[in-house]
């Protein structure tokens, strides 16, 4: 494949969706934007109730990315040597060697990850944000791309831990699955009548290196200087909440600017649009924020905070001059 004009890199995304839509069934929204995070080089969290198919879909879309894929299914026993790897004694060298863990891989599956621990979870943290882990002073880089896809289930409490703040902002993206209409549930009952077999299986719509074309495909849209303004009052405006005692952050406007980039390059253009920062707000922001004390004993959702931002934040007129 060569590099890709807009239209192609629409036209590919597409077709890694409508492979995922073979095994998944009525998460084309979500997953949109699970595939625009990482286009645009981020990580993504999937948090619902169990059930719904989270870990089918991180694992459907990992397989239609083309990347070498591993799955890390979190416990509380975990360690962090787990997760990066760790140096094993050789007795027939008399030398202490590194074996890889699962981190060294082009996209992981941490599955649950909210039942680790915070310490294994912080094993994370380095990987996430700089490409790489230390191991005993040694630092080791890893693969490029490099993508985590994990699961949450926001609803049990017993055995497991939330996620800390510094490690939710790493997420470029939090997105929930939601039920399913009822056709769709009939859908997903009568798919597997027709498989004959509980294992859903996808064909790597991607080639190894691939993936790393679409993503140099986002560094070239374009972005008008009242966009960027757009995506900082946004996060500006959640910060003068009364409901937030930490608002988003500089590096979630850098994040809504890159997921609305993505958005952009799914929808087969070369440039962003209000619409595209609109939408990818909530996904983008909520899981940033954090509420005060009494708001969150009020059951305030992050998400009508980002709302209500978005309707306070004027439009600028940059879909005018595109047009």
């Amino acid at each position: 494949m060569t590099e890709h004009s807009t239209e192609t890199a629409a036209d590919v995304g597409n077709r890694i969706l409508d492979a995922v839509d073979t095994a998944v069934v009525g998460m084309r929204r979500p997953l949109t934007f699970a595939l625009a995070a990482i286009i645009a080089g981020g990580h993504v969290l999937f948090e619902d109730v169990p059930g719904l198919g989270k870990t089918l879909a991180a694992r459907s879309l990992a397989t239609a990315l083309g990347l070498d894929f591993r799955r890390m299914q979190c416990t509380p026993d975990m360690l962090p040597g787990d997760v990066t790897g760790t140096f094993v004694y050789s007795p027939a060298s008399g030398e202490f060697s590194f074996r890889a863990g699962p981190i060294f891989a082009g996209l992981l599956l941490a599955d649950e990850i909210n039942r680790t621990t915070p310490k294994t979870q912080s094993a994370l943290l380095e990987a996430m944000a700089e490409g790489q882990v230390t191991v005993e002073g040694e630092q080791f880089p890893l693969p490029r791309p490099f993508h985590v896809l994990a699961t949450s289930n926001p609803i049990e409490y017993e055995g497991t831990y939330a996620l800390p703040e510094a490690q939710l902002d790493r997420f470029m993206v939090r997105l929930t699955m939601g039920y399913p209409t009822r056709d769709e549930e009939v859908d997903v009952l009568m798919h597997r009548v027709e498989r004959q077999h509980p294992d859903v299986t996808i064909d790597p719509v991607l080639r190894p290196g691939e993936l790393a074309q679409l993503q140099r495909r986002v560094e070239k849209v374009h972005v008008e200087r009242d966009i960027a303004q757009y995506c900082v009052d946004i996060c500006r405006s959640t910060r003068a909440s009364t409901s937030v005692s930490v608002g988003a952050s500089p590096r979630a406007a850098q994040a809504l600017m890159l997921v609305s980039r993505g958005k952009a390059v799914l929808a087969g253009r070369d440039y962003v649009l209000p619409d595209d920062v609109k939408e990818c707000a909530s996904p983008t922001l909520a899981h940033r924020l954090t509420l005060t004390t009494q708001a969150w004993a009020q059951g305030v959702d992050p998400a009508s905070i980002v709302a209500s931002a978005v309707a306070q934040t004027p439009v600028p007129p940059t879909a005018d001059r595109q047009e």
